[in-house]
């Protein structure tokens, strides 16, 4: 098998610039969850996100055309350029030469991402990949192959979700473009999501996918409140709005970990399985009804939709990995008085001082602060 990526590398080597095509290999089985020893997989892999790269174009060759742009459009592109930028100067973060080109996508997600959990447990179902490790998700490029994974692991009693992705970062294999879908988001959103990538580009710690996705969750929406108040005044539209969707990710973090505690006590009961089968159904009717009360007081709701589908372990795992004990990164940064650039700086030493457990890191750090 490595001498066949061998073989295959040098051939790409010839025809991708600026990486190889083993590199595109490794950034595909790495960012987007695909088998990692299947043959057809990695040629696929292979091909789709080569397809992305052959296809961009800088986005200022894009404003600088004939081509009319709408105001909103052309806004939305500046705006990437003017973050990438930000992210770099004043946060910290390895923008390298990602986001200054754009491909063209003409779907709205990229990739479909299977997620499974037994019917009884919180920790979810892993496949191992190269360099990121084990990964609580397995993508597809076709839906209906997603759709047919799903089928097989809940044949086999798990929980299951398929959900869309519509981005993702090659953690710093090679300069990501942005994804034409990316543009549908508003500025505040597409700000966020640019600096929430450039974060995995920065750091990103094989193996734990829930800190890095909430980390970079939390970096994300702090980093694009931070960009519109330097950019445009804190009392722009765009700043409040940035400080309004930062808040609800922390009411949302709070809340899953209310709920995430209420299921636990259920499963680490003892109990015989078909009564904690039958109590978690209790539990997850008394979720929806939570969230429902919550609902209301959050900022772009379709961030959250917990309830657009029936609750089970796999649709709670998802929302924890990316909105798991957000609190503790604000806490940190109050303890750094304000200071994002050296408060990123710090969760990166933490968690590479802590590899084992970096959200202990973080809280070992925060432990002594009031909490929210």
């Amino acid at each position: 098998m490595k001498r066949w990526i061998d073989r295959l590398a040098r051939w790409g080597a010839t025809c991708l610039r600026p990486r190889s095509l083993a590199t595109v290999l490794i950034a595909v089985t790495a960012t987007v969850g695909f088998s990692g020893c299947g043959v057809g997989y990695i040629v696929r892999g292979a091909y789709e996100e080569a397809r992305l790269l052959w296809n961009r174009r800088p986005i200022s060759a894009e404003l600088a055309s004939d081509r009319p742009l709408s105001p909103q459009l052309r806004a939305k592109l500046e705006t990437v350029l003017s973050v990438r930028e930000f992210a770099a100067d004043k946060l910290g973060l390895n923008a390298g030469g990602a986001y200054l080109t754009v491909t063209q996508v003409d779907q709205a997600a990229i990739v479909h991402v299977v997620m499974a959990a037994p019917r009884d447990s919180l920790r979810p179902y892993t496949w191992w990949f190269p360099v990121v490790g084990a990964v609580p998700y397995r993508g597809y490029f076709e839906e209906s192959q997603a759709a047919a994974k799903a089928r097989e692991m809940e044949a086999a009693g798990y929980d299951t979700m398929v959900r869309s992705a519509v981005a993702f970062s090659s953690l710093g294999f090679f300069d990501d473009p942005l994804l034409s879908n990316l543009l549908r988001l508003d500025r505040v959103e597409l700000a966020s999501v640019i600096i929430h990538e450039l974060f995995h580009r920065t750091y990103f710690l094989p193996g734990h996918v829930m800190f890095d996705e909430s980390a970079a969750t939390w970096v994300g929406a702090r980093g694009a409140v931070a960009f519109f108040e330097a950019t445009e005044g804190p009392d722009s539209p765009e700043a409040a709005e940035a400080r309004s969707m930062l808040e609800s990710n922390l009411k949302f973090s709070r809340f899953l970990l209310a709920e995430q505690a209420r299921l636990l006590k259920i499963y680490m009961s003892g109990r015989p399985r078909a009564e904690i089968l039958e109590q978690r159904e209790a539990a997850f009717a008394q979720i929806q009804s939570d969230y429902a009360r919550l609902a209301p007081g959050l900022n772009g709701l379709e961030r959250f939709d917990l309830d657009k589908e029936p609750l089970n372990n796999a649709v709670l795992i998802n929302y924890l990995i990316y909105f798991h004990d957000l609190d503790n990164f604000e806490i940190l940064l109050r303890l750094n008085h304000g200071d994002l650039k050296a408060t990123i700086r710090q969760i990166v030493d933490l968690a590479q001082a802590n590899p084992d457990d970096p959200f202990y890191a973080i809280w070992q750090a925060t432990r002594n602060a009031p909490r929210p």
